[in-house]
């Protein structure tokens, strides 16, 4: 399988920017299209090409990277982008879209373009890890398609975990997805706790970060409502999205997450309050009746 250097980005939201923009780094060839013009736009003053279309975007490009929100937006976009797209071009479908999703997206692909090879990768990271490549990949499809994706996983990631199963990145994104919304649940109880109670949260960082519980991101995130930065390097609206997702996947499996969907009942209440624009850690606020 031969791939060009000639990538599409269709999606120049926080990630899908940061990914035409490593790219472009990288010395590729980069065409970008997003839904809102103005957000393609920003590319103007770069080597990208700014597509008005997705057909436009994918014309002459051996990969199409997705990375949009929703399989809503898949099924809207996608259609019109396989139509255009070169035989043999890969799809490299870099959204969250959860099990089924996802399954929808592959079926989309046979359907309508047989020809063209659809592989599955997800990150785990956030807009700092995406705009320095220092994402993991969960990257899954056919051997020989991931093989000659590897420069763009390199340029995008620091590593790159790899399965045969289309898919298999998705699922393990799901499982990814819910550890984080459990660790950043309890970082926001904890916080609010340490708050309550009068504890600095400078002295819960320095106890946490000479015991066994010390974790780089959690800290991280304890030092954003020490700060009261609540900007987002990954949204709470998005992290609720994300674990409706897992529980959806959970259901169709008969199994249950009794503290995911506690955690998801919360968050639906921190949404409510006008917080899904800030960071997942933006909970906290929630939880302390605060909303600067």
């Amino acid at each position: 399988m031969e791939l060009t250097d000639k990538v599409a980005v269709l999606g120049a939201g926080t990630m899908g920017s940061a990914f035409a923009r490593r790219l472009l780094g990288a010395g590729m060839q980069v065409s970008v299209w997003d839904v809102f013009p103005a957000a393609a736009a920003r590319f103007a003053d770069t080597n990208a090409r700014v597509a008005k279309t997705p057909e436009e975007a994918v014309g002459d490009a051996g990969i199409v990277l997705t990375m949009v929100p929703t399989i809503a937006a898949i099924e809207e976009t996608m259609p019109r982008a396989l139509s255009a797209m070169q035989r043999g071009a890969t799809w490299l479908q870099m959204s969250t879209l959860g099990l089924e999703g996802t399954e929808r997206a592959i079926a989309l692909a046979q359907e309508l373009r047989p020809d063209v090879v659809f592989v599955d990768a997800p990150v785990s990271g956030s807009r700092g890890p995406a705009e320095e490549g220092r994402l993991l990949i969960l990257a899954s499809g056919p051997t020989a398609a991931l093989d000659a994706l590897a420069p763009v996983f390199s340029a995008l990631g620091q590593k790159t975990m790899r399965w045969e199963r289309a898919g298999s990145g998705s699922r393990m994104k799901l499982v990814l997805n819910t550890w984080l919304a459990v660790l950043g649940e309890g970082i926001a109880e904890a916080a609010a706790l340490a708050q309550s109670l009068d504890v600095s949260l400078d002295d819960v960082s320095a106890c946490l970060g000479s015991t066994a519980l010390n974790a780089p991101w959690a800290l991280s995130k304890l030092d954003k409502i020490e700060r009261g930065a609540f900007d987002p390097d990954f949204s709470l609206a998005l992290a609720s999205k994300d674990l409706h997702l897992a529980l959806d996947a959970a259901n169709r499996a008969n199994r249950r997450l009794p503290m995911a969907q506690s955690i998801a009942t919360q968050w639906e209440s921190a949404l409510k309050a006008g917080l899904g624009n800030r960071d997942v850690i933006a909970a906290y606020l929630a939880l302390t009746a605060t909303n600067p």
